[in-house]
């Protein structure tokens, strides 16, 4: 069963089916849901006694066995509910941070879920009295649970403090791949969105990189890299990021944060949107608030709107400069995003005209690996050439130009 407070202080109809789909997303099967307006949530029981009585009515006679609360509850109120209704009570954040641990495939991607949980957690180990007092009580205890408790507590303590070092290294490690590649010249190119936007979808259909897609929420943790070579003959690395979602936990953002540096540090951010979802200009507006809270908000970003497949009316999307409509599915408008990915991507392109000699020809290979050949003439005194590539290159083959009336 699904609860809901609606305080008037976020969109709670949108918020409750978001909710539904993490909870499918998790495995669970939505029986019902209870809604209730609110000045704000009860302190004591989250959604009020009266509405409490009902639920534990409603639990009894259809079996329910786990309610799940649109919003970060405190132990208090979790405690008050499992007791009140004799059913078990997670909330919001607890059923992400489960939907991560499932699908975490990395060592890097774990530690950071676990972390997540571990600081959640850990200020609300009083809440689990029941279950602490069951298995702390008994003789050498100063009280039931109470020993139990506070070796929870160091041992939580410890456990977090070994992560944070080691994900310390991890983050070493991934800033210096950051930094190899910005002295290598290679551009970056961070594909950021909403959960479920078709950001992986997106990356395989341009790069074959045979990620996991799946209609799922939180589908992909793990960030993957891939080469993509640009109509002009330039290579940028896409980067596959986490995806976003409305009231994202604190404890995520935190624990994700060396990942979603990637956004931040790219030199420029792909922003996947579904465009067949209705609560489309919510999830931009998500999606920009936290690449600012990343310090990603002065970066060439360039807006996809996928799934123009499902989407019934077109016209209703914003279109102008720096916006595509694709399908990742069906590979409808990818041209077209390859063509505006590679004029909005900051960096120099440079056209030369070029003669090589037939001694030299494998140069010719080498020029279209590192960029795009326009045009090519066989002459007596060797190949004569136009390319189009990035400035970086174009010492490498300043020996070779010509100059033509």
């Amino acid at each position: 069963m699904l609860l809901s407070v609606d305080d008037g202080s976020f969109d709670a109809e949108g918020s409750l089916l978001e909710l539904r789909r993490l909870a499918e997303s998790a495995g669970a099967t939505v029986f019902a849901v209870v809604e209730q307006k609110r000045e704000s949530p009860d302190a004591a029981t989250y959604i009020g006694h009266g509405r409490l009585e009902e639920i534990r009515e409603l639990c009894e006679r259809e079996e329910i066995d786990l309610l799940i609360a649109d919003g970060e509850l405190t132990p208090t109120q979790q405690r008050n509910m499992e007791n009140f209704t004799d059913t078990r009570v997670i909330d919001r954040t607890t059923l992400i941070l489960d939907i991560f641990a499932k699908n975490a495939r990395t060592s890097e991607g774990k530690l950071q879920v676990e972390l997540a949980q571990l600081n959640y957690l850990l200020p609300r180990l009083a809440g689990q009295g029941r279950a602490l007092s069951r298995l702390g009580g008994g003789i050498g205890t100063r009280g039931p649970g109470e020993t139990k408790l506070e070796s929870d507590r160091r041992h939580i303590r410890r456990r977090i403090h070994a992560l944070e070092e080691q994900l310390k290294r991890t983050q070493k490690q991934r800033a210096l791949r950051r930094h190899k590649r910005k002295n290598d010249g290679i551009q970056t190119a961070a594909i950021v969105g909403y959960t479920n936007a078709g950001k992986s979808t997106l990356l395989n259909a341009l790069t074959s990189a045979g990620v996991l897609a799946e209609d799922k929420l939180f589908a992909t943790l793990d960030p993957t890299a891939r080469a993509l070579k640009l109509p002009d003959g330039r290579q940028v690395m896409l980067i596959d990021t986490v995806g976003f979602i409305s009231r994202l936990p604190h404890t995520l953002v935190e624990a994700f944060h060396s990942t979603l540096e990637e956004a931040a540090d790219a030199d420029i951010i792909l922003n996947v949107c579904d465009a067949s979802d209705p609560q489309l200009e919510k999830q931009i507006r998500v999606t920009t608030e936290l690449l600012e809270q990343l310090g990603a908000g002065s970066v060439p970003t360039v807006t996809i709107f996928n799934k123009c497949d499902a989407c019934g009316n077109l016209f209703v999307l914003p279109f102008g400069r720096n916006t595509v409509r694709i399908s990742a599915r069906t590979g409808e408008g990818l041209p077209q995003l390859l063509q505006e990915i590679a004029r909005v991507l900051p960096g120099r392109v440079q056209v030369m005209r070029l003669r090589i000699p037939y001694a030299d020809a494998g140069e010719t290979a080498r020029l279209r690996r590192l960029g795009k050949v326009e045009d090519e003439c066989f002459e007596p005194d060797g190949i004569t050439l136009t390319a189009t590539l990035d400035s970086k290159y174009a010492p490498q083959f300043q020996k070779y130009m010509i100059t033509e009336p």
